[in-house]
């Protein structure tokens, strides 16, 4: 079985739990009202397009959308791309979701003006060469909007195995930030600990980054 194959069974797999993480489902309003107001201070002002990649269910593409924006919604899980379907239905009109790799998403070269990315670059075999295949699909002065952080305990040996992804057990700031430099004119790392956007307590790192083209 292809890795791209093993990776999707298990996003698959995990699609019916996977609303029922506080950040994931976004089932609690603070929490919602949270992560809400965070995309509504990093996104720009004005309607811009954004590609939310490995959008799971779609609980940030429809904050996205909410907010006005055009996105579209990249995961490689049926499962989960038909659960961002119906999630973001009444946005239909802002809102188209695709089943496809965020290795390389099926998105035209220059139509995007922000690509959002939340804890998939960790599980990548080459997550620097990802970076350089999204930095393609930004437009000029577009941005990166990048939620990562450093898992100090894995459980899952699948997702925690250095030899099959390089930034296995997450990525500390200082080397995400250290990948993107040559892409990128600026970059803004703030720290994400408030556990109302979790729905728990957070003892590892945690962050965003934003990076301007």
């Amino acid at each position: 079985m292809h890795v791209s194959d093993e990776v999707a069974d298990y996003w698959n797999d995990y699609a019916g739990e996977y609303d029922a993480e506080p950040d994931h489902g976004l089932g609690d309003p603070a929490t919602r009202a949270a992560w809400r107001a965070l995309l509504e201070r990093w996104l720009p002002a004005q309607s811009s397009h954004v590609a939310d990649l490995a959008c799971g269910t779609g609980s940030l593409t429809a904050l996205i959308a909410g907010l006005g924006h055009p996105v579209v919604g990249v995961d490689l899980a049926g499962n989960m791309v038909e659960r961002a379907r119906a999630k973001t239905q009444e946005l239909a009109e802002l809102v188209t979701i695709r089943q496809g790799d965020v290795c390389e998403p099926p998105i035209e070269a220059e139509s995007i003006d922000v690509i959002l990315a939340r804890h998939i670059l960790w599980t990548l075999p080459d997550p620097q060469a990802v970076l350089a295949c999204w930095s393609s699909l930004l437009r000029p002065g577009g941005r990166f909007l990048l939620v990562e952080g450093r898992w100090w305990s894995v459980g899952d040996e699948n997702y925690n195995d250095p030899a099959r992804m390089p930034w296995a057990g997450g990525v500390r700031a200082v080397d995400l930030a250290a990948a993107l430099g040559p892409l990128v004119r600026r970059i803004e790392v703030v720290p994400l600990m408030d556990p109302v956007l979790w729905g728990r307590k957070i003892e590892d790192e945690r962050y965003r980054l934003v990076a301007d083209l």
